[in-house]
């Protein structure tokens, strides 16, 4: 298992914390859990109401949607991020490929840390904001 520093080095390569203070990380950090996964374990299905995001610290995960690849998660993605914001059912399935170990953070506590932490909710919303630009400028090339 990782200390909080260890998860706090790990989650300063995360791309969703891309502007997120060392600082903010450390409260973040205090509320991540580890989970170990073996092979082809389900970590959520398609329709199922979203209650966590996911970070990969080893293996892989992949995400299909109605049967078709969506992507394969690997060390530091992150997937099942609007689950810390919309409570929309998953539009995908996450089924580990090989022995993974995920950071998990939960939706109640993220939401009680963005509570009292105004920068982490602005870092993270600057990433996500950055990350749909990127996805409008995929689509009108």
């Amino acid at each position: 298992m990782l200390t909080t520093v260890e998860k706090v080095l790990f989650l300063q390569d995360v791309d969703i914390f891309e502007y997120t203070s060392t600082e903010d990380l450390a409260h973040i950090a205090g509320i991540v859990d580890e989970i170990e996964l073996k092979p082809d374990e389900i970590i959520f299905k398609e329709g199922e109401i979203p209650d966590a995001m996911y970070i990969v610290s080893k293996g892989k995960v992949i995400l299909l949607r109605a049967g078709q690849k969506v992507m394969v998660a690997k060390e530091k993605d992150v997937f099942g991020t609007w689950a810390l914001f919309d409570d929309e059912p998953r539009v995908a399935t996450a089924t580990t490929l090989e022995d993974t170990r995920l950071l998990r953070i939960d939706r109640e506590d993220f939401i009680d840390l963005l509570a009292d932490n105004v920068a982490i909710t602005q870092s993270i919303m600057k990433t996500l904001v950055k990350r749909l630009r990127n996805l409008m400028n995929r689509i009108s090339k």
